[in-house]
Order: C-alpha cells, then structure tokens, then sequence
C-alpha cells in the first residue's frame, strides 16, 4: 500500500523539555488508526508535527515526500483539537467549511459547482444541513467542532489527521462520524485520529497506536487495547499554541 504519512525517528523537545523521542510511525492508503495515550504522553505533539506545526528532528514524509517540500495542502485535512477561538465576526457555517476548498480553487478564482457541492454535502454529512446559513457564533461548542471537521471534509483529502474531534460530541454524532471516517478509509483516505477512548470507532479500526511519555509502546490491533487504559484530560499545557497557520489559512510549510 503507499505510504501516506511516514515518520521516522521523530524528537521533539518545547521549552528545553523533550517530549517526542525517536518515534517512528507510517499510515498507508486506507488505513483507519487510532492514536492513544495519557495525557502528557505526546499525542497532539505528533500529530502537530506531522503537519508543519512543531518544530522537530528525524524525517516526516507525506505521500512520499519530505514535510519540508510538501505544498499540495488539498491532499491533507486537519482538524485540530481545540479550533480557534469564535469572535464577533459573523462568518456562516457555510462560509466557514466553503474555506476547506482554497487550495482545490485556481487562483483568485470564485468557486465551481463542485465547489459548492463538496461543501454543501460536508455540512450535511456532520448534520448540519439545517444550519447552513446559521452564524457560526450561533452554534454550541459540539456544533463549532462539527463544522471544523466538515471544513477538513469538504476539500475531499487524502489523508486525514483529527485530533480528538469527538471532544465535545454525543455519542450519536461519534457514531456518525466512526461511520464517515470508516467510509473515507474504504475509499482509500488515510485516517489518522487522535482519540482518548476507542468507542464506536474499535471495530472499524485498522490499528491502534498507544503512546507513553513520548514514545509509542504500542502499534497493532486494536483488541489488545483497554477501553479504560488511558486517563486523559484535555489540559495541554505543555504543548504550545499554533506556531504556523493552519493549512487554509495561508502560508503553509
């Protein structure tokens, strides 16, 4: 299978404190896994290094090609843990997801009928299809996270990293979205999902990949993985805020 994201020998050290020691990690085409651990042990780190935002030794690859020379953002969705803070500016919920689709869009061009259909069928594949033209200001924060993850959607990727996009979400809407992303998988989309409970989403995993103190202590099948194995908090202290935007919202390693 081809490699979609390939990680090798990774360290990360932030603030002088090491917090990645040589982790090696590869996500093929198709592959649905999950990445555990406690808090602390590393998980947001990797994935935020993965995709340009942490500084880091060793070698990251996607689709084969170093992070460094990598700039075909449309093959790359990314939900981070905690989206950005809403201000006073009236955006839609379309007009937020719409931005999921800037790097598939010529330059300065306005948005295609694919555009608008690709988000039009995010929105409604996250269920919020009723709230299309809503402010996204309106919506609870469960909502605002449905939104940033049909943003990621709507530009079709081909890997897709989700860091604990279920934080926040009931469980009907977690079911929703193991369904979507196990859907994803079988299409060929590499998914990448950081999570602190395996859920609805243990059956339609390919692997697990558990996390202890910055190293990865465990990679394989997810059965040999407790449900309760991994106390989590969502206090991140030690993992700094974004250090370079966010692919879509400008320049971008």
């Amino acid at each position: 299978m081809t490699t979609a994201l390939s990680i090798t020998q990774l360290d990360v050290e932030l603030g002088g404190r090491p917090v990645l020691r040589d982790v090696c990690l590869d996500v093929a085409r198709g592959e649905f896994v999950a990445l555990l651990g406690a808090n602390g042990s590393g998980k947001s780190t990797l994935v935020r290094s993965a995709v340009g935002l942490v500084p880091f030794t060793g070698s990251i690859k996607l689709f084969d090609t170093p992070l460094q020379h990598f700039r075909d953002r449309s093959r790359l969705g990314y939900v981070p843990q905690r989206a950005a803070t809403v201000t006073g500016v009236p955006a839609t919920v379309t007009e937020v997801v719409a931005s999921g689709r800037l790097s598939r869009r010529r330059l300065a061009g306005l948005p295609r009928a694919a555009d608008r259909a690709a988000v039009a069928e995010a929105i409604d594949v996250v269920g919020l299809g009723p709230k299309a033209k809503a402010p996204l200001i309106e919506l609870s924060g469960g909502q605002q996270q449905r939104v940033h993850i049909a943003r990621a959607l709507a530009g079709a990727p081909e890997l897709m990293i989700m860091d604990e996009p279920t934080a926040g979400v009931d469980r009907e809407n977690t079911e929703v979205l193991a369904g979507l992303l196990s859907d994803l998988a079988g299409a060929g989309t590499a998914v990448l999902l950081v999570a602190h409970e395996l859920g609805p989403m243990r059956p339609l995993l390919d692997r697990a990949v558990v996390m202890t103190d910055g190293s990865i202590t465990h990679d394989g099948d997810p059965a040999a993985v407790g449900e309760g194995d991994h106390e989590h908090t969502h206090l991140h202290s030690g993992e700094p805020d974004r250090l370079e935007p966010l692919p879509g919202e400008g320049v971008w390693p």
